[in-house]
């Protein structure tokens, strides 16, 4: 596939939105998570009348409770909305819809998704007389909060799968207004796009590839004779250092903000660690992910009770660099408050 210019994109911001076409009914919001606490409390403060659908009684009911917000058990949410927005784990939107949403939709609703698996992979299939559409945030639902209240926002992508009433954009528009998207800047693209680029992200670069980099090397260090406590640091501890660089100003601040010796040791060594074979191995990820193979095995490993997936996650949490890691970070004040946390 030829690669993409970025010239020609339009960024959407708050004067393409009509801040109206979502105040015309209800929004129920299901579940209580990060973003689906962030999407709510967005919503409810810019004038929109919102509804949240979580389990009676449970911890996402309790705190919705407490911030404000309208709860009611999940298809009572949806019955007394116009939109429905999905805010819970992937795997259990098939039988949430299937059982408690799909009911209680009418035509004209509105189904919404912050990521697109469950449309692309087939797991939720809606009639065709609602709007399905997908409002995306670029960050955790911490910032997206945090954002909001500044008066700012954080960049959403939002994508149209099927317009039933002819208003999706123009509702998906408005929802991105609403939790301060448009504020930051919005881009249009399609749920096969988000799905297949997010999934590759996470398991080649961002979770997956920085992960086994960091243990790569820690395990190169230690193997060689240094001690753990200084691979640590020198592998995973100034990691932060380097992301939150890359993050504020991409490969330039980088560069501008290391050492010559450190600029040098990453032009030249940085192509031999990560090179032509690990890119065909990426290809590879990318494949499964496109082909599907990736989302059938995860369902497979969910419907068989996930104890592959248990096995896997025990061995990178007994790591040695775990241990190290927790002794370590015991010492470090900045560290204790919680407040470097970015789970979405």
């Amino acid at each position: 596939m030829k690669p993409q210019t970025t010239d020609t994109i339009k960024v959407y911001t708050n004067e393409d939105a009509n801040p109206g076409a979502l105040k015309e009914g209800t929004v129920a919001i299901i579940g209580y998570g990060s973003q689906g606490r962030a999407h709510a409390l967005n919503l409810k403060d810019s004038g929109v009348d919102v509804i949240v659908g979580v389990r009676p009684g449970g911890e996402g009911d309790r705190k919705a409770k407490a911030h404000g917000l309208k709860t009611a058990p999940v298809r009572e949410a949806a019955e007394a909305a116009n939109v429905v927005m999905m805010l819970t784990p992937d795997m259990t939107h098939e039988a949430l819809f299937r059982d408690e949403i799909a009911p209680a939709l009418k035509p004209g609703d509105a189904l919404v998704f912050a990521h697109g698996f469950s449309i692309l992979y087939g797991r939720v299939k809606p009639s065709k007389d609602i709007d399905v559409f997908m409002v995306a945030p670029k960050g955790p639902g911490d910032l997206v909060r945090r954002e909001y209240e500044r008066g700012r926002g954080v960049p959403c992508l939002f994508a149209i799968h099927q317009d039933a009433t002819g208003r999706a954009k123009e509702r998906a528009l408005s929802y991105t207004r609403h939790i301060g998207g448009t504020t930051a800047g919005a881009i249009e693209t399609t749920f096969k796009e988000e799905t297949e680029t997010d999934l590759f992200g996470e398991q080649a670069v961002l979770c997956g590839g920085a992960t086994e980099l960091v243990i790569a090397g820690f395990e190169t260090l230690v193997e060689a004779g240094y001690r753990p406590e200084i691979a640590y640091y020198e592998c995973l501890h100034e990691l932060k250092l380097i992301v939150d660089l890359l993050n504020e100003g991409g490969l330039a601040k980088m560069h501008e903000f290391i050492s010559e010796t450190a600029k040098y040791g990453d032009l030249v060594s940085g192509p031999r660690v990560v090179n032509s074979e690990t890119k065909q191995r990426m290809k590879e990820v990318l494949t499964d992910i496109q082909n599907g193979t990736f989302a059938r095995d995860w369902i497979l490993e969910n419907q068989a009770g996930k104890a592959h997936y248990q096995k896997l996650l025990e061995a990178d949490l007994e790591h040695p660099i775990e241990k190290t890691g927790k002794e370590l970070r015991s010492r470090m004040a900045w560290l204790q408050s919680g407040g470097n946390r970015t789970s979405e």
